[in-house]
């Protein structure tokens, strides 16, 4: 897939420019459009803060909290230039970030929704996603098209963005006006009727202003997946005045629009009531040539597609206007930044669902005689029901930020620093559609369900069933979907204080200390359906993060390091966007819990190397690190919660960019981690009650019990992340004209959860016994390379053709691991071309 901006092929790429004190970097320049002259006019600024492009160098667009180039940064930070976006045919930031070694995917169901997931070295990340350094709440799919690159801040970076941020950030730099004329056009036509225009024009309005607009058309079905499609559209307009002066005012806005069928993917095998055999039993998702528990034997192919055509849809908007306004005292910028944020989506997604034994089956032969005979129960396997989870709602903030940035001097000490104070006001409700789909049948698949095509069968699904809605699971009478309304919705409000401050400290030319801290005070509040009849929750969290690090450079290009930082994620950090393992409470009985919650915390430990090579136009690094969550929140029974939980990530990451040769540019590393929970708390187990029957009547003797066992999680390798990733996307300039390359993304197996078949008994004394497991179930996807391949070719200085081909080898693999149900399957290869036309 492509953004389909210009990539010049004669232009030699710049080395990847990055910058950040624990802080977001600054935007290389690749390509031969004007330089950014937004940057302030600092006159203190070395040539480290430049970047080298054919030579010449060029001012980076400077962000309030880079205070020390890359090298001289002691955190592992990643740059992803929109050069690479471009030449990878990248369409969404999903896409775009798989070029990065060790960041994973998590899916999408009703609690956690559907929307951007990254996984960075093993900790989620959703809630950690920032434009142009403010934070940006909300769960949705964000485009390419008015991105200038992409930044990945890797550890504990609460002193950075404040709550969250425990595994790392991602703050995604918008295009914005420059001094000059210039734009581009292109589009691009492909396989599975891939259709796409995206235009950018840049226009100087005077000396000291200029405007910039970006937009997107985007129309496409999904190659090797039955039924889906995505189409958008998005427009990005934004003005500059004062540019090139001391005093300078931004406005912009940023309008995306999406409609699509969302992908239901692919249910796993087993669940644990099912999972043939003892001992370790890997449940990966029914794909090929599966055997049914009733010996049916068929071919589940990639194209396979559980979702329904007249009930799933996916409706998202957003709009963002920020409002930047600048102004420079010599070497010291003033900055504020104001951001108004609406995101909107709605959606209907079919789930595969596979914990109730449809997939494979829990019998041989199916009843015939009583109740279940009656109903016609489908025992034997086959069949997925079709689970919806469904949500409608929108996440509002209004954010402000204040930033104070620049040099100064105490004696020989140099100070490159960075003040600030974040003010934020931050709303989220959400909702369901109200439906029948067959969650009170039990089982699932019955004659009646299929008849209703709530169940379909796992072999030859029909997206286009006649599928309509119910009052009920056993009504006959048809009804149209509707949402909840306002008595049925949740809704969170947040608010945010917090002061930060950076500062890089050169003490001599090979000795530079980094120092950061941040106080946040974060109010948050949780309003209950009006159906649960209970009150509003809420609670003020105080927050203190900070980071320490030291370079020694034992030259001017390279550098060692060694960091500590630090991350807090309080209660509703994610205020519903997204899973939360320490959420505010909803019910009676958790409400009875509030007291006791408290702030998870995370620690970072890091050491590294980094250098520039060949004239800086070639960045290598290398890093060492351990991530340690050592306070989550566990339950220790049903009216304890305790906070003892450790999750701990280590590992070892190798990066690499720019040019190793005139012509020849790479892009990638490779990724170990060693992910493990170390304690993941208690879960729960049943002890059946105790009856008897006398007289057609039944007797309890003993009531159920409920026991708390240590979590079947304990010592395992945490969700969604790949112990080993690798990536590597590389271009030659075969002549002036004639350019080929290519990506490679190797990703190891990856867990979606885990479960046993531990079980509890009870005596007429009521004692309790504990069954051992003897089946040990773990939900995962298959390790997988896939291949792309480019090759682009310049007509004349200004018209260029281009030809992407993703998973050029026809790879059938899983891109994401959910907990429970299912897998994404990704797309199949999809060769596109495009047209580009700069001016």
């Amino acid at each position: 897939m492509n953004t389909s901006h210009r990539r010049p092929s004669f232009i030699k790429p710049a080395f990847l420019a990055m910058s950040c004190v624990g802080a977001f970097a600054s935007s290389a320049a690749w390509a031969n459009e004007p330089a950014d002259t937004n940057a302030s006019a600092d006159a203190g600024d070395s040539k480290d803060q430049e970047i080298l492009v054919n030579g010449q160098r060029l001012k980076e667009q400077r962000q309030a909290k880079d205070v020390a180039p890359i090298v001289n940064t002691p955190r592992s930070v990643i740059l992803l230039p929109k050069e690479i976006i471009e030449q990878t045919g990248s369409v969404n930031l999903q896409d775009a970030l798989r070029t990065v070694p060790g960041i994973t995917f998590g899916a999408a169901e009703g609690g956690n929704p559907i929307g951007d997931r990254p996984f960075i070295r093993g900790f989620d990340s959703q809630g950690s996603i920032y434009v142009d350094s403010v934070r940006d709440i909300g769960s949705q799919s964000r485009e390419v098209f008015a991105i200038e690159s992409v930044q990945v801040v890797r550890g504990s970076d609460s002193t950075l963005g404040g709550r969250g941020s425990a595994g790392g950030t991602i703050n995604i730099l918008s295009k914005q006006p420059q001094l000059g004329t210039f734009g581009s056009v292109s589009g691009s036509y492909g396989e599975a009727d891939f259709k796409r225009v995206t235009g950018d024009l840049n226009l100087k309005l005077s000396d000291m202003a200029a405007f910039r607009i970006s937009g997107v058309w985007h129309d496409q079905d999904v190659a090797g997946r039955d039924a889906l499609y995505s189409r958008r559209w998005g427009v990005a307009p934004s003005v500059t005045l004062g540019l090139g002066t001391p005093t300078r005012l931004t406005v912009g806005y940023y309008y995306l629009e999406s409609h699509e069928l969302p992908d239901s993917g692919i249910p796993y095998l087993y669940s644990i009531g099912n999972a043939p055999g003892t001992g370790n039993i890997a449940s990966r998702p029914a794909i090929g040539q599966i055997t049914t528990a009733g010996g049916r034997t068929g071919t589940v192919s990639r194209n396979t597609f559980y979702g329904l055509t007249d009930r799933d849809f996916r409706d998202t908007r957003t709009h963002q206007v920020t409002v930047r306004a600048e102004h420079d005292f010599g070497g010291v910028t003033l900055r504020n930044t104001a951001r108004y944020n609406h995101n909107y989506q709605a959606y209907i997604f079919t789930q595969p669902d596979d914990t109730q034994g449809n997939v494979y089956g829990t019998a041989a032969t199916n009843p015939t005689t009583g109740a279940a005979g009656t109903r016609g129960d489908l025992l034997t396997g086959g069949y997925v029901w079709r689970r919806a989870n469904t949500r409608y709602g929108y996440s509002e903030s209004l954010i402000n930020q204040t930033d104070l940035f620049g040099k100064v001097n105490t004696g020989s000490i140099e100070h490159s620093f960075s003040v600030g104070t974040e003010f934020a006001w931050e709303k989220t409700r959400r909702g369901t559609f109200v439906l029948a789909t067959g969650a009170t049948a039990a089982p699932r698949c019955n004659t009646s369900t299929v008849s209703r095509y709530n169940c379909t069968d796992l072999f030859n699904p029909n997206p286009s069933d006649p599928w309509v809605n119910y009052v009920s699971d056993t009504s006959n009478v048809q009804t149209p979907i509707t949402k909840i309304g306002t008595a049925g919705e949740t809704q969170n409000d947040a608010n945010t204080r917090a002061v930060y401050a950076f500062d890089s400290i050169t003490i001599v030319p090979a000795l530079i200390v980094n120092l950061g801290a941040r106080y946040d005070r974060f109010q948050s509040k949780l309003t209950v359906p009006i159906a649960n009849g209970l009150p509003p929750v809420s609670r003020v969290d105080e927050l203190f993060n900070w980071q320490a690090g030291a370079v020694f450079k034992p030259t001017k290009d390279t550098s060692l390091y060694a960091s500590y930082a630090t991350a807090a994620t309080p209660p509703n950090a994610l205020l519903g966007e997204g899973q939360e393992g320490n959420a505010l409470p909803t019910t009676t009985t958790t409400q009875n819990l509030l007291d006791q919650l408290k702030v998870q915390k995370t620690k970072s430990y890091e050491v590294g190397a980094k250098a520039s090579l060949f004239g800086e136009r070639l960045q290598l690094g290398a890093a060492v690190f351990q991530t340690d969550i050592t306070n989550a929140r566990t339950q220790v029974d049903a009216n304890t919660v305790a906070f003892l939980g450790n999750t701990r990530i280590r590992g070892v990451e190798l990066n690499v960019s720019g040019t190793i040769l005139p012509g020849w540019t790479v892009f990638g590393g490779y990724t170990h981690l060693d992910p493990k929970i170390i304690d993941a708390g208690n879960s729960a187990l049943t002890a059946p009650a105790l009856t008897r029957t006398v007289g057609g009547v039944v007797i309890t003797d003993r009531a159920a019990q409920i026991v708390y066992v240590p979590s079947v999680n304990n010592g395992k390798q945490t969700p969604q992340t790949a112990k080993n990733s690798f990536t590597l996307t590389s271009n030659v300039d075969v002549t002036p004209r004639l350019q080929v390359g290519g990506t490679a993304i190797y990703m190891d197996k990856q867990f979606g959860g885990y479960s046993d078949n531990r079980s509890a008994t009870q005596n007429a004394a009521g004692v309790v016994t504990i069954n051992a497991a003897t089946k040990l179930l773990s939900r995962e996807i298959p390790s997988y390379w896939r291949f792309d391949a480019r090759a682009s070719y310049r007509v004349t200085d200004n018209v260029s053709l281009s030809v992407n081909a993703q998973n050029l080898t026809n790879k059938v693999y899983f891109s994401q691991a959910y907990a429970n149900h299912y897998a994404t399957i990704a797309p199949a290869r999809t060769v596109f071309g495009t047209v580009n036309v700069k001016f």
